[in-house]
């Protein structure tokens, strides 16, 4: 089988494997398992927060980096997922990227020894042709290349995008005759709400996935090219409240008059500190006295669980009046010293 993820940061590394056993299934037919690491919240149930609304731009950067560059990865291999979907598209707290998993459908491209691949919504013109044939019995001529798997990404990246589920709309008779015309109008629609270049390199880049001609398909290392990627997006609160770390940031804990009174900030950062430690062992803790990021406060836990248990005890405590607001953070920008200052939803 193959194990494939790739983290934000480019370097590619096999998704963590504890161990291996065989099973009895209810047909009494013993099945090989395997015991992988324990991963997070998938796109799938992400856009289920976004129903109508669609995801940030940082959300959908983010996401589209990491797949894309996992593709890039085991398309160089050789290899065709065939199955990409929102639910095999999983972030992990620890490596803080998302992972690509479920390679039971997987092939080496020119040897396809699986006959129906990819699921309905996400499968693309030539794979569906191909499926049809093999219902019949009936060898097809069209071969299934790595091309699929772009489909299949453009299509998730539409719907983080539009917070709208895509699978009625790629089978109906208008998106057949002109699915340019209909990415169009879902990208004009959300003129008024993202800025006009952002929107426009995103959609040339779905664009280019969601060619009928598998030929004419950008492919996973062309796109990662596109300038969509080197906009600098920062993460919205909703993003840093779905997407776990192992870095915890507080809000409404501390204000101008400890800022100002030496022993009242050291007071409040002890009891920050001697609170957060009932949950897991504090590697760092950051108050920062002046913009960015003046008044919010930082907390790096041991791991993203020991995080994951202090972000559910906290959020909605009572803290001199006011009520915590306890969001996640990224690790690599803490690590770098980037703090935002404000996170404006514009969604």
């Amino acid at each position: 089988m193959l194990l494939v993820t790739l983290c934000s940061d480019d370097m590619s590394m096999e998704v963590t494997l504890y161990g291996r056993f065989s099973n009895l299934s209810y047909t009494n037919q013993r099945c090989n398992c395997i015991l992988l690491e324990l991963l997070d919240a998938s796109v799938s149930e992400l856009l289920l927060h976004s129903i109508n609304r669609g995801h940030s731009m940082w959300m959908i950067q983010h996401c589209a980096r990491d797949v894309l560059s996992a593709l890039a990865f085991i398309h160089r291999e050789g290899y065709v997922h065939a199955d990409l979907k929102p639910c095999n598209i999983l972030w992990s707290a620890e490596d803080e990227c998302f992972k690509l998993i479920d390679f039971g459908l997987s092939f080496q491209e020119g040897n396809q020894d699986v006959k129906y691949i990819q699921t309905d919504g996400y499968r693309a013109p030539e794979a569906e042709f191909h499926n049809i044939l093999a219902q019949m019995g009936l060898e097809s001529n069209t071969e299934c290349t790595t091309a699929v798997d772009i489909w299949s990404l453009g299509i998730i990246l539409l719907e983080m995008f539009s917070g709208i589920k895509m699978k009625e709309t790629i089978k109906s008779p208008q998106w057949k005759a002109n699915s340019c015309g209909i990415i169009d109008s879902i990208f004009a629609s959300k003129d008024m709400i993202f800025p006009a270049i952002p929107v426009y390199h995103l959609r040339d880049v779905i664009k280019s996935m969601l060619r009928d001609d598998p030929a004419q398909r950008t492919t996973a290392e062309r796109a990662l090219y596109n300038p969509f990627f080197s906009i600098p997006f920062a993460p919205h609160i909703e993003d840093l409240v779905m997407l776990p770390t192992p870095v915890l940031r507080l809000l409404n804990v501390i204000d101008d008059s400890h800022l100002r009174s030496e022993e009242e900030y050291e007071d409040v950062v002890e009891d920050v500190r001697e609170e957060c430690q009932k949950f897991g062992p504090v590697m760092s803790l950051l108050v920062p006295k002046e913009n960015p990021g003046k008044g919010q406060v930082f907390v790096e836990f041991r791991s993203a669980g020991d995080c994951k248990i202090a972000q559910q005890m906290l959020t909605g405590r009572m803290f001199d009046g006011k009520f915590v607001v306890a969001t996640f953070y990224p690790l690599s920008a803490y690590k770098r010293g980037y703090l935002y200052h404000t996170v404006v939803n514009d969604t």
